[in-house]
């Protein structure tokens, strides 16, 4: 097992006025290792964290730059399901982002913490506080796989403030949606009364009925807390932090239910959600959480300069005819010359030939478009080729399977690992 000595940040402050000039050292482990089912095809050959979003992020980028703009010096992710694309991205995309020379993220796999495979969430961060040397005074475990951005010092305010044992970051869903998620239960200082992790009759929210407070898959622990439970959690053969070890740290514990909802970035624009966060689970989601990029005062804004998004390619931009580009997104390196491309997101690498017609599609990296096709509502996947012959021997966009809302899906062609 390789050992590391882990670096904290300074910025957070205890609280308390014996301590209050005392830095606050902060662990932070990022869950990476899921294999999002609900996204085949575009997860055969990638992990959920590795897909592609917006012209030239990965999804992991939103939590780990999360992290790094709040001033955590160090993120250890936990990798387990086709792990080389997010080594690979986080190698070369996140490599001297950190002025300095220090390293911003450390990749931790099964095989580095001596063991086949994680068994679970639960049995992946115990491995992981196994293999770092850390005298931390909160543990942070937050989520790889969704689109928002997030002051974790705010989170942290709270946890301390409310002298909790633990804190999970929560956010109200619709009802009909809420058995996807975790769902807590709180009284009215936010102590969470009862966890139950995707209940397939989740409850409504206090006052809002048509509502669940729902966890976003972040949490704070008191160090000693965690420890006790996971070892607990090891000793049941219990794997699943939502199935198993919540339930348990709030029936013994002080658990708090962090608001999402209150967390406020600098540099939000008219038309932003103020809180914008979006699980990008299945095809449709992922889909929809890229047309709120889209538009002139758009619901999530990728260039907000006062909280960057990190990890993008030091590529050259894409190259699209102004005339016949509307309302969409160009990665690095892609083209759509002499194309009418309308509310779309051309990804790194895509290419669009001339007269050819794109209407709220996606283009994942390397996808090209013959010249003369015509898509609508139609996501390519990433090397994928769409000749005119090809296309009008399937009969157009009704020769492919479709997701739910009627994206047509075209898979991906080949395994790919692109910086």
């Amino acid at each position: 097992m390789t050992v590391t000595q882990c670096r904290y940040a300074v910025q957070i402050r205890r609280y308390g006025a014996e301590d209050a000039m005392k830095p606050l050292r902060v662990l932070a482990f990022v869950m990476a290792g899921g294999k999002g089912t609900r996204l085949h095809p575009f997860t055969e050959d990638y992990p959920k964290p590795a897909l592609p979003f917006g012209g030239d992020f990965r999804i992991i980028d939103f939590a780990l730059s999360n992290l790094y703009n709040s001033g955590v010096p160090q993120a250890c992710v936990l990798l387990q399901y086709r792990p080389l694309p997010l080594v690979h991205h986080l190698a070369v995309r996140w490599r001297g982002v950190r002025p300095g020379g220090a390293e911003f993220v450390r990749a931790i796999t099964p095989e580095a913490a001596c063991e086949q495979r994680f068994c679970g969430t639960a049995d992946a961060v115990a491995s992981g506080l196994q293999s770092v040397v850390a005298e931390a005074d909160l543990i942070a475990v937050f989520a790889a796989d969704h689109v928002y951005r997030m002051d974790l010092r705010q989170m942290i305010e709270f946890h301390m403030r409310r002298e909790a044992d633990a804190t999970v970051a929560a956010v109200p869903v619709p009802l009909e949606r809420a058995g996807a998620f975790g769902i807590v239960c709180t009284d009215a200082d936010s102590r969470i009364l009862g966890f139950e992790e995707k209940p397939a009759w989740p409850g409504a929210m206090p006052g809002d009925p048509a509502r669940a407070f729902a966890s976003m898959g972040n949490y704070l622990f008191r160090p000693d807390v965690l420890r006790a439970a996971l070892a607990g959690a090891a000793a049941r053969g219990e794997t699943d932090f939502g199935r198993h070890v919540l339930p348990r740290l709030v029936e013994r514990h002080r658990v708090f239910a962090y608001d999402f909802g209150r967390n406020r970035i600098p540099g939000v624009h008219r038309g932003e959600e103020p809180a914008y966060w979006r699980d990008v689970g299945t095809v449709d989601a992922y889909v929809e959480a890229q047309w709120d990029l889209l538009g002139p005062e758009p619901r999530f804004r990728l260039d907000n300069p006062e909280w960057p998004i990190h990890g993008a390619a030091p590529r050259p931009p894409g190259v699209a005819d102004s005339g016949g580009f509307e309302d969409s997104i160009i990665g690095p390196g892609a083209r759509a010359d002499g194309a009418a491309v309308r509310h779309s997101v051309l990804q790194g690498g895509a290419q669009v030939g001339p007269g050819a017609a794109l209407e709220r599609c996606i283009m994942m990296e390397g996808a090209r478009i013959e010249g003369g096709v015509e898509l609508r509502r139609t996501i390519v996947g990433a090397g994928n080729v769409i000749t005119q012959r090809r296309h009008e021997r399937l009969g157009g966009d009704a020769g492919w399977a479709r997701s739910p809302a009627g994206m047509a899906i075209v898979p991906p062609r080949s395994k790919r690992a692109t910086a």
